[in-house]
């Protein structure tokens, strides 16, 4: 890979991706200043930078206490929207309830 000619954030998946683990954020953005080659005039500044670069990436994913990883490490949350027994249940009495209501209503038009 050409990392001098790479965005920081190619870079930076691209470390991680060799590592196949999660990294300290502030190891990997060194790493990425180390493999660019890239003069830095204020190291907190570059740090800075390729932080909130890869922050905004969304191949990378926090981990937290300060560990990031790669999203494609993780499966996708499957959202469920299944009822669980108990609330299926008192689904069907409110509905059978409305139900009963409405042929009352009707009942007293009709008479």
């Amino acid at each position: 890979m050409d990392y001098v000619n790479s965005s920081e954030v190619d870079v930076a998946y691209h470390i991680l991706m060799q590592a196949a683990k999660t990294m300290y954020y502030k190891d990997l953005v060194l790493e990425v200043i180390k493999k660019k080659r890239k003069p830095v005039q204020s190291l907190s500044a570059a740090i800075s930078e390729v932080y909130t670069l890869i922050n905004m990436d969304s191949r990378f994913q926090y981990e937290g206490e300060g560990q990031w990883g790669l999203t494609e490490w993780n499966p996708p949350e499957i959202k469920r929207h299944a009822r669980s027994s108990s609330s299926a249940a008192s689904g069907s009495k409110a509905a059978t309830k409305a139900s009963s209501t409405r042929k009352k209503k009707l009942e007293s038009i009709q008479e």
